[in-house]
């Protein structure tokens, strides 16, 4: 594959992502598309630094770096998500509006 084959899969990944996160009212569903978002950011730095120094190892650290970070923020959004639907029984983001601050 060639870099432009990464950076249209990368587009479109977050194209995708991008219409999920503003066309759902669900939290789990907007979190589902922040996440489709993040990981074309990956996938087109990945590319990147695959095709501009395939030698160096410093753009693999960096990409397991924004992996884990990006599995943490979202096992946060989900346990604050959980945590709201246990004490409201609230999942849509129009009935959890009293929260903003």
């Amino acid at each position: 594959m060639i870099l432009q084959q990464f950076l249209l899969l990368a587009a479109a990944l977050f194209s995708v992502g991008l219409y999920g996160a503003l066309s759902q009212q669900s939290i789990v569903m907007i979190m589902m598309g922040l996440e489709l978002m993040a990981n074309a950011v990956i996938v087109a730095a990945s590319a990147y630094w695959y095709f501009a120094s395939p030698s160096r190892p410093d753009g693999q650290v960096v990409v397991v770096v924004a992996l884990v970070l990006m599995a943490v923020d979202m096992a946060i959004g989900f346990a604050v998500t959980t945590a709201i639907f246990r004490r409201r029984d609230v999942d849509m983001t129009d009935s959890a509006a009293d929260l903003k601050g």
